[in-house]
This record gives C-alpha cells, sequence and structure tokens, in this order.
C-alpha cells in the first residue's frame, strides 16, 4: 500500500532550508542552517500537536548503543527530556532506535493513542522510555553511515497514516542539515570494546585499578591495559581525561 506524502512546506509557518539561508545575513554559516532546521522541527511537532521535539544522534561502541542529544524545542539549550532520554538506564530506548526502521510509539496511559488505529499498522509500539509518558520516534539514517533519531513527545499527538509517511519523510531531510551543522565529537572516535567502556565505567564511579580488577574477575594489569587501551582510542593524555571524553561524547553514563 502506497500512501500518498504531501508537502510538508505547506505547513503554515514551515520554512526551508534554503529560504532562510537566502533571507539571513549569515549566509552559508552553520548556526543559521541549525537555527532554521530547529524552527522546522518545531513547525513539524505543532503539526503532529507534539509538545516539543528531539534530534538524537546513535553511537554504537561495542555492545553498547547511546543516543547524543543534537537539538531540540530549547535550542540552544537541552531540554530534561532530551536528558532523561539520553541518561544511564535509557539503553533499552537507544536500542529499540538502532534496531528499528519504522517508527515507533508509545504511551504510559492506554486512553491515550498518539497513532490513529490505522498509522499503527506502520509503526512498532515500545515501552515507554524514562521522561516521555506518550510520543513517537522516527529513526532516521545517512548514507554515510550517521544514524539517529528525531522524537516528539506530548499527551495530545495525533497522527494518521498520512501524516505518519510524511512526518517520517520530513524526519530524514531535517536530520540530515542537523547531522550537516552540529558533527558530534563521537563521530571521529574509534570503536572501544565492552571491557574498555566498563573499565571507563568503573573510573568514573571513582573505582582503582585493584577495584576495577576485582569488579570484574580481572588481573590487576588487564584492567590496566583496557584503561591504556581506552586512553590511547580517545586521544586522551591520561585515564582521567578519557573518563572526561567518555562522559562528553555519551559513551558512558
Amino acid at each position: 500500500m502506497l500512501l500518498e506524502v504531501s508537502t510538508l512546506t505547506e505547513i503554515p509557518g514551515f520554512e526551508s532550508e534554503q529560504a532562510a539561508a537566502h533571507q539571513s545575513p549569515w549566509l552559508n554559516k552553520p548556526a543559521s542552517s541549525l537555527l532554521a532546521t530547529a524552527r522546522n522541527c518545531q513547525q513539524l511537532a505543532v503539526h503532529l500537536n507534539a509538545d516539543s521535539f528531539h534530534v538524537f544522534f546513535l553511537v554504537s561502541h561495542g555492545e553498547t548503543c547511546r543516543l547524543i542529544p543534537a537539538t531540540d524545542t530549547d535550542a540552544p539549550g537541552i531540554t530534561q527530556i532530551s536528558k532523561d532520554l539520553t541518561s544511564r538506564g535509557s539503553e533499552s530506548f537507544a536500542l529499540a532506535i538502532d534496531e528499528a526502521t519504522q517508527p515507533l510509539w508509545w504511551s504510559s496511559d492506554d486512553r491515550i493513542r498518539p497513532l490513529t488505529e490505522e498509522a499503527r499498522h506502520w509503526a512498532f509500539e515500545i515501552s515507554p522510555p524514562s521522561g516521555a509518558p506518550h510520543g513517537v520516534a522516527f529513526p532516521v539514517g545517512l548514507e554515510h553511515g550517521r544514524s539517529g533519531a528525531i522524537v516528539f513527545a506530548g499527551d495530545a499527538i495525533t497522527v494518521d497514516e498520512n501524516r505518519l509517511c510524511e512526518a517520517h519523510a520530513r524526519c530524514f531531510s531535517l536530520f540530515e542539515n542537523v547531522a550537516l551543522h552540529r558533527a558530534p565529537d563521537y563521530a571521529k572516535l574509534p570503536s572501544l570494546s565492552k571491557r574498555e567502556l566498563e573499565c571507563l565505567r568503573l573510573t568514573a564511579d571513582g573505582l582503582t585499578s585493584d577495584d576495577i580488577a576485582s569488579a570484574l574477575g580481572l588481573s590487576v594489569h588487564t584492567a590496566n591495559q583496557y584503561l591504556t587501551n581506552s586512553t590511547h582510542k580517545l586521544n586522551a593524555v591520561n585515564r582521567i581525561h578519557a573518563v572526561a571524553k567518555a562522559l562528553r561524547c555519551g559513551l558512558i553514563g
């Protein structure tokens, strides 16, 4: 079944990035384009009756997946919802995004359904993530491998099947513009193994090499080697610097 896709530039107030650039004295500067994209995300949120939008990059290291906030309704700040969706303990939501190709939806109240019955045939229901009781997430990806999601949250979201298709198509374009102008630091980082991430996480919790070795059933030498490897991979000067970079890039919570 093919769904008819209309042009979302017909939404009142919806602005093309190209038009915004031509009207702006900051032509071709990333901040201007990112701001125009954020405005378009907000207009799409209004179109879906959502209270807020949240754009995330997805990063996988070893066997872990994390979402990294890129921009949201409070741009240039970050909302509490974005912080909650990327906090420690939100790995299941990130994993659902990583494995999905179709839209995801959720609701903590059986009386509230963000999608119509017809639209739910084109989406997958997941458990409500922390911080967003009701919402819809659109997984997105680019040709060069960068991926993520645009999330819309709110208890009044109303999306039918045509609007679902329209919104998902538009999210790919919006995400491409966000990725172009806000490339995350993690994009340049090599992959860290599960053990390297575990050792960094325990170091962040204040454990010594002896403590880490005991907790993971390793020798002290092996624990130190994992920390040395991760420090080199992150191009850090020492393990404390490595922990700081890993925290900033969302590799550890």
